[in-house]
């Protein structure tokens, strides 16, 4: 198959990077930053599931692999752990009549306190979904990025992708701050610098910026044993000692961030029993792409020699979305379960 080049070294560039070069394709990963995940892939809260939440548009087709892929990847790289410790969430007001998802069971005060033993004041109810699952993020796309290179990837980062090199209307490659870069074909998985990319295309690419704040605490192994989702906030542990947290996004500014990450750590020590040595490690905001009306995978041009993959929640999907538009791309058929993901072309 003739070379491949890869814009953007997150999780899902890194998983189609992957899946490309295992099958044999040349592929040139390039990625912005100075190692992969440094942009919305790092700050995401990489809560993986196949149950409930809202999946739109195409993102419906592809939940039902997600679960299936993630315990593939383990297998084929053995430094990939995925913490299957299922999830609690409760809301304020519990939705009267509403009935949990496939997969979910509601479960009453006794059980919360046997999940999570270490909850205060338990709530009178939760949803309880056993199959979900947590995963470092940025280890995972290390991971993806060092197997793409080991069945011959190139791999550069510090490469900015400034535009695509278009000659008489059909895309030879990119440009990037070290050089053009040729490809038969160029997959955009930039996130939310997709739309830019492709302004000299047809493509109605409607991906806004969503920005998402978290933050690292360091804590007593086995503070938190599920993914709790709380009205005030969402932690999970990443790993032994380590705590991540979803912060209520403030108003942007160094302060009111700073706060806000205080203010969660707050509500946690509150919440945990065992807490008083937790402290807090660092906090970050990304901007996650969030397109309009669910995953947008596919061909941007009516020639073939731009793909689109963007989607969200791109933690949980990109394993699968690594896969197929692999299979897409070294087939040259369009694969079923993506049919509702299709970018407009006009």
């Amino acid at each position: 198959m003739s070379a491949v080049v890869v814009v953007g070294a997150g999780i899902v560039g890194s998983s189609v990077a992957y899946h490309l070069a295992r099958r044999g394709v040349p592929v040139t990963l390039l990625e912005q930053g100075p190692a992969p995940a440094t942009g919305a892939t790092g700050s995401s809260f990489a809560w993986i599931g196949s149950s409930g939440r809202h999946w739109p548009g195409g993102a419906q087709d592809l939940r039902e692999y997600v679960l299936a892929d993630y315990r593939r990847l383990e297998n084929e790289l053995p430094h990939v752990t995925v913490r299957r410790t299922g999830s609690l969430s409760w809301a304020d007001t519990p939705a009267q009549g509403s009935r949990p998802g496939p997969g979910q069971f509601r479960v009453e005060r006794s059980d919360i306190a046997a999940l999570e033993p270490n909850l205060r004041h338990p709530p009178d109810q939760a949803v309880h979904t056993p199959s979900d699952a947590g995963v470092d993020p940025t280890a995972l796309t290390h991971a993806l990025v060092a197997a793409a290179a080991a069945h011959g990837a190139t791999v550069l980062h510090n490469t900015a992708v400034t535009s695509l090199q278009m000659t008489n209307g059909r895309a030879q490659g990119v440009r990037t701050s070290t050089g053009l870069h040729a490809a038969a074909t160029v997959v955009l998985t930039a996130g939310t610098d997709v739309p830019k990319l492709c302004e000299p295309l047809t493509a109605d690419l409607a991906i806004a910026a969503s920005p998402a704040t978290l933050a690292w605490v360091t804590a007593p192994p086995g503070l938190v044993r599920t993914i709790v989702a709380r009205p005030d906030f969402e932690v999970r542990e990443v790993r032994d000692g380590d705590l991540l947290m979803v912060v209520p996004h403030g108003e942007g500014t160094a302060a009111a961030l700073e706060q806000a990450a205080q203010n969660a750590l707050h509500h946690l020590k509150a919440a945990f029993q065992g807490s008083e040595q937790c402290r807090l490690l660092g906090y970050r905001t990304g901007q996650r792409p969030m397109p309009a009306h669910g995953p947008v995978i596919g061909y941007a041009t009516h020639d073939r020699s731009v793909y689109v993959a963007v989607m969200h929640s791109a933690i949980s999907l990109a394993p699968t979305a690594g896969r197929l538009v692999a299979e897409e791309l070294l087939t040259g058929r369009p694969t079923p379960e993506l049919r509702h993901c299709r970018p407009r072309v006009r």
